[in-house]
């Protein structure tokens, strides 16, 4: 199977969640690199923005309001790169939603509307873009998470959704192998990323939701997403936490069960009580931003990352996980806290 990927300002990448985090700023960072983009969300304020933004700076860029949970907008956001440009050559499925509760607590409703878009809208928007990509040949990038790999407490039904999502993809790649599609299918697994993941998500809780550490920049998941718009690759862990978690969840399960039931479970709650509770779950959240407020260190660059992508650093990546990650449970550790919710 031979997958030959264009140059960036070659391409027209098609982009769901364009409107906030990850998704704008992929959207900016491929536009400055000559890429015409289809964007996609629900919030058609955010992506008119977005598109002036961009049209405005010599790009050129159309936006589509769609819902990713149906699949007739999906087939609506294809229809558009067509009509507009001719098709696409690289398509990602960015769009999610989270909750932050115990899996008793949240109601079916809920549950329902998380997976809808998280997983549904990944299923839609790859089997309308191969449809496309199996002809013309391109890449299929999808967003799943550390929590494809190892679970956390109170985000279980989106640890379950990015599970979901790596086991779809996973059996896609296989078939689109099977055929020698010139398809080249990438699931980037990001840990946490500082955007307005936090206030879009519904939150069952009496505290503020926060990301454990370690936490990263939005620019470094942008810089992964489109590496795997130019470079065939299977997966991409994006910070050394991500791979971390990975690793050892496969060779210390009930470890790491123990670690996240107590330093996990506690680092995605913050002191003070919550705001916001309904979040972007069921409507367009206030979108238009890229990172989001997070209160402690954001790091800039993922070094393990960065070598991953090339291997003769693969060593150094390998010691970066290491290290970061007994960092981060360490400062998880250092930053116990008494919550309301309890």
């Amino acid at each position: 199977m031979n997958i030959s990927l264009k140059p960036l300002n070659e391409q027209i990448i098609v982009l769901t969640g364009a409107s906030s985090g990850i998704g704008l700023a992929t959207a900016r960072t491929a536009a400055r690199r000559g890429a015409k983009l289809v964007l996609a969300s629900r919030n058609d304020e955010a992506l008119a923005k977005l598109e002036n933004e961009i049209t405005s700076a010599g790009g050129q860029a159309i936006h589509v309001v769609a819902d990713v949970g149906r699949r007739e907008d999906v087939q609506r956001i294809a229809d558009a790169a067509y009509e507009r440009f001719g098709g696409f050559d690289t398509w990602v499925n960015d769009a999610g939603v989270s909750i932050w509760g115990r899996l008793e607590e949240v109601s079916d409703e809920d549950h329902h509307r998380l997976f809808q878009t998280n997983f549904w809208g990944v299923v839609y928007g790859s089997l309308v873009a191969t449809k496309t990509l199996r002809a013309r040949g391109g890449a299929l990038i999808n967003l799943g998470s550390a929590v494809s790999d190892q679970a956390v407490p109170i985000q279980g039904m989106y640890s379950a959704s990015k599970h979901a999502v790596k086991g779809f993809t996973d059996a896609l790649r296989m078939e689109l192998e099977h055929d020698k599609a010139p398809v080249s299918v990438t699931l980037i697994k990001p840990a946490a990323i500082d955007t307005p993941f936090t206030q879009h998500a519904k939150n069952y809780t009496p505290n503020q939701p926060t990301l454990p550490p370690p936490v990263y920049h939005p620019d470094e998941v942008a810089m992964a997403i489109l590496y795997a718009a130019t470079h065939p690759k299977r997966d991409i862990y994006v910070g050394s936490g991500a791979k971390l978690m990975s690793v050892s969840n496969k060779s210390m399960p009930h470890l790491m069960d123990r670690v996240n039931s107590r330093l996990t479970y506690a680092g995605q709650l913050r002191k003070g009580p919550a705001g916001d509770r309904e979040g972007a779950l069921h409507a367009a959240g206030k979108d238009g931003r890229v990172r989001g407020d997070h209160h402690g260190m954001v790091m800039k660059r993922s070094f393990y990352t960065r070598a991953s992508l090339h291997p003769v650093w693969t060593g150094a990546a390998v010691a970066a996980a290491v290290g970061a990650g007994v960092a981060a449970i360490g400062l998880m550790s250092r930053e116990k806290r008494t919550y309301q919710w309890d």
